[in-house]
């Protein structure tokens, strides 16, 4: 079986599934989901420069009242389950956790604790940090020892 450690920022939406569990053809794959809650404010101000930069302005001006921090913790748990439970429904096995802090260093634990084949990041574009390879697939790339493979969700929501 195909182990894939899938890294993402939101709950996967049913085009994100079938993407992540079609990558490889018939080949059965099992996921291990890492998501991580929001984070502070410095990632709010490239949340909303990436706004500005896709012309979506009005999303800019509502980046902070998305939760952060502790009051990320819930929604973020919601979406891992929901995740899960899509990626279940589809066949595939999938198990996950939130990630407090570190992600890369969270990332390369679970990498080499699972043996995975892959991993890939499945996350809104993030143009400041790509721009910079401060992205978690650009910075992974150095990190874990087996292939990062970078995709873009398939919806906002």
């Amino acid at each position: 079986m195909f182990t894939s450690v899938l890294m993402i920022e939101k709950a996967l939406t049913s085009a994100d599934v079938e993407f992540v569990t079609t990558l490889h053809g018939d080949e059965p794959v099992a996921f291990q989901v890492l998501l991580q809650p929001r984070g502070d404010q410095a990632d709010r101000l490239l949340r909303a420069i990436d706004d500005v930069a896709l012309g979506e302005i009005d999303e800019a001006a509502r980046e902070g009242e998305t939760p952060e921090g502790d009051e990320a913790k819930k929604p973020a748990q919601q979406a891992l389950d929901v995740s899960l439970m899509a990626l279940h429904a589809s066949g595939s096995e999938a198990r996950g956790r939130l990630i407090e802090d570190h992600p890369l260093d969270a990332l390369k634990s679970l990498v080499e604790e699972s043996g995975a084949d892959e991993v890939i990041v499945l996350t809104d574009p993030h143009y400041v940090e790509e721009f910079f390879h401060r992205d978690w697939a650009s910075r992974a790339r150095h990190k874990v020892g087996v292939p990062v493979l970078k995709l873009f969700s398939h919806s906002k929501e």
